[in-house]
């Protein structure tokens, strides 16, 4: 029953850009902070980039500093993942996650259906 949609993913060459975008309910987009996520074939699901619900402060793995942006817009109540300079590396299904900001998956407890991301070299 996942209650986020995640939306934007696709195929794309190294180098190039892609937005992802999760569509959240109203009273879990109010109430929670959001992250994104990404797993890859056979390994974990690993953090990605994540977003105070208070503050609006983001943090990013080292891995997408300065080629990925999270941002949200709250009329919309929805969250972004805007990725630039995308490498081969970046290829995983991304997922949204509702919960409470941190690196640790377990801390969320609302998830999306995910989004297949390929980069090709």
């Amino acid at each position: 029953q996942a209650q986020l949609v995640e939306s934007g993913g696709g195929l794309v060459q190294a180098g190039g850009s892609l937005r992802l975008s999760c569509a959240v309910p109203r009273h879990t987009f109010s109430r929670y902070d959001l992250g994104w996520f990404r797993q890859g074939p056979g390994k974990e699901r690993e953090f990605v980039s994540a977003i105070s619900r208070t503050t609006g402060n983001a943090v990013y793995r080292d891995s997408v500093k300065g080629r990925f942006t999270i941002s949200r817009d709250n009329a919309k109540s929805t969250v972004y993942l805007q990725m630039t300079s995308l490498k081969p590396e970046d290829t995983a299904v991304y997922y949204c996650g509702a919960g409470s900001t941190s690196f640790n998956p377990k801390a969320y407890n609302f998830w999306g259906q995910g989004t297949q991301v390929t980069v090709s070299a």
